[in-house]
């Protein structure tokens, strides 16, 4: 494991996210075979394979939305389910139903509720936690329009902010970059950059091989078992990407 972490902005200490011989089976399908890695606080991972490799899956196993089928997942030295509220999950965009007639503002609220609790009222520190996420994502112009009229990169901010509001601690995102214009991708790579300097985990399954190097730490590469993890510098490499990209084996269906 690399040494670059920076602690965590929200509590000065050095979380580590292990993962432990992990699989998941989707009624007979493996979906992912004995994957083990280790990263912590103030990393930015890409998880790189290609389609049916695992990257959906493993990212929800860690937010505890799979159950496993072996192996383990740790967060600070515990097991991960202990720390959920600590974990946010934002999806894919084309699995959201953007048409669903919520704003902004309640949005990034819902975030606040697996730290304030479903039935207590607010507290000011809570509401003062809503407006922080909103404003540090840049979308107090729009706290109040519908999620729908929002461009794809707007919509991205919208959940980080989510994430933010509960103040998450490790980052999981399904595909952000994808279907986003060359200015909303830059912009959300500046966004993710930052959110790691200020000593977050971002995880991200990620598909455009120009850009990992400029976005990422840490790589790792996924065949529905991992081929390799580690700094960008020692995994991105020709290689390791030719045996990451060949025909999956196996009975032919695809899993996330």
């Amino acid at each position: 494991m690399s040494t670059f972490h920076d602690s965590c902005a929200h509590c000065g200490h050095h979380h580590e996210l292990r993962v432990e011989d992990l699989s998941v089976h989707y009624r007979q399908i493996e979906a992912l075979q004995g994957v083990s890695m280790s990263t912590s606080c103030g990393a930015c991972v890409a998880l790189i394979g290609p389609n049916g490799a695992g990257k959906s899956t493993l990212l929800k196993a860690i937010a505890g939305l799979l159950p496993l089928a072996g192996g383990r997942i740790f967060w600070r030295g515990s097991k991960v389910a202990k720390w959920s509220r600590e974990i946010a999950y934002l999806p894919q965009r084309e699995n959201v139903d953007w048409n669903f007639p919520i704003t902004v503002r309640r949005v990034v609220t819902m975030g606040r509720y697996p730290q304030a609790g479903w039935w207590r009222p607010f507290s000011k520190s809570d509401d003062e936690a809503i407006t922080r996420a909103i404003s540090v994502m840049g979308l107090d112009d729009l706290a109040d329009r519908q999620i729908s009229e929002l461009s794809g990169g707007q919509q991205q901010r919208v959940f980080l902010a989510r994430a933010l509001a509960q103040e998450a601690h490790v980052l999981l995102l399904d595909e952000p970059f994808t279907g986003l214009d060359r200015n909303s991708k830059s912009s959300l790579a500046e966004t993710l950059r930052t959110l790691t300097k200020e000593g977050r985990l971002v995880i991200a399954s990620h598909h455009d091989m120009d850009t990992v190097r400029d976005i990422y730490d840490e790589v790792l590469l996924l065949r529905r078992r991992a081929v390799a993890f580690g700094t960008v510098d020692e995994v991105f490499t020709e290689a390791l990407l030719e045996e990451t990209f060949g025909a999956l084996k196996g009975d032919g269906k695809e899993v996330a």
